[in-house]
């Protein structure tokens, strides 16, 4: 029995060889997964096979062969051996948030927001924010709509792990936008000394086609100048003004 994925273990290697190449080795781990749960194991191997362990879990030793089932039973009934396993039990989960403080730090998410089709809905569109290689696991993402949360119409991944202690996450908001709708998400995580707001600013038919004529105006504006430009250029590259004699009248 083990702890689930993402596993902090530290071991401690006995070996004994001997010149007719036998092999054996004794693991002791103190095993730390992300939400800070710990397992404290003693186990012995022999030629590769798993003979038996202390499994803090179980708080007994288990054998796993014959010989060492009936040896693991005599332990169980020793008080002095299973005391020894909890007080070296207690020092891995005493040395725990250690272990945490010195090896881990925190990743800032980095956040990405965009508009997506919404396919096989009435709602016109769909807004995505998404967190990538963030720690640790637990982050809140948020929808506020002009400054209002938004419970409805949202759905969201759960953390998904990338394998290498980060995270990330998705979530979704179906909108019908009204013109000047400011849509945010906001971000809450360890490592954020406050919550982050990344804001989108939905844009209405409207707005497209003033932005629309704007960008046209400009290209008229454009077509209309250069033409004049080069007259203006040739003709006076072909009538240089003949300067006048003070002199004369």
């Amino acid at each position: 029995m083990v702890l689930p994925n993402n596993i902090f273990s530290t071991q401690i290697l006995v070996v004994l060889h001997v010149s007719d190449s036998y092999f054996g080795n004794a693991v002791v781990r103190c095993q730390f997964n992300s939400t800070r749960d710990v397992v404290f194991l003693e186990q012995v191997f022999f030629n590769k096979v798993f003979l038996g362990e202390y499994n803090s879990m179980l708080g007994k030793y288990v054998g796993y062969t014959e010989k060492t089932s009936k040896i693991t039973e005599e332990f169980n009934k020793d008080k002095a051996f299973l005391e020894r396993a909890r007080k070296n039990q207690k020092q891995c989960e005493d040395n725990r948030e250690l272990v945490y403080d010195v090896m881990l730090i925190t990743a800032e998410p980095s956040v990405t927001l965009r508009s997506v089709e919404a396919a096989g809905t009435s709602h016109p569109g769909m807004l995505v924010c998404s967190a990538y290689d963030f720690y640790p696991k637990n982050i809140k993402l948020t929808w506020l709509r002009n400054g209002h949360e938004v419970t409805s119409d949202v759905t969201s991944t759960e953390e998904l792990s990338n394998g290498n202690w980060l995270y990330q996450i998705h979530s979704h908001l179906e909108i019908d936008p009204s013109p000047g709708d400011k849509i945010t998400c906001k971000v809450e995580h360890a490592s954020l000394m406050e919550p982050k707001l990344y804001e989108w600013e939905l844009v209405t038919t409207s707005d497209k086609n003033k932005i629309a004529a704007g960008t046209a105006g400009i290209v008229l504006g454009l077509v209309f100048l250069f033409p004049g430009v080069i007259f203006y250029r040739r003709r006076n590259n072909g009538h240089q003004p003949v300067p006048t004699n003070p002199g004369t009248q």
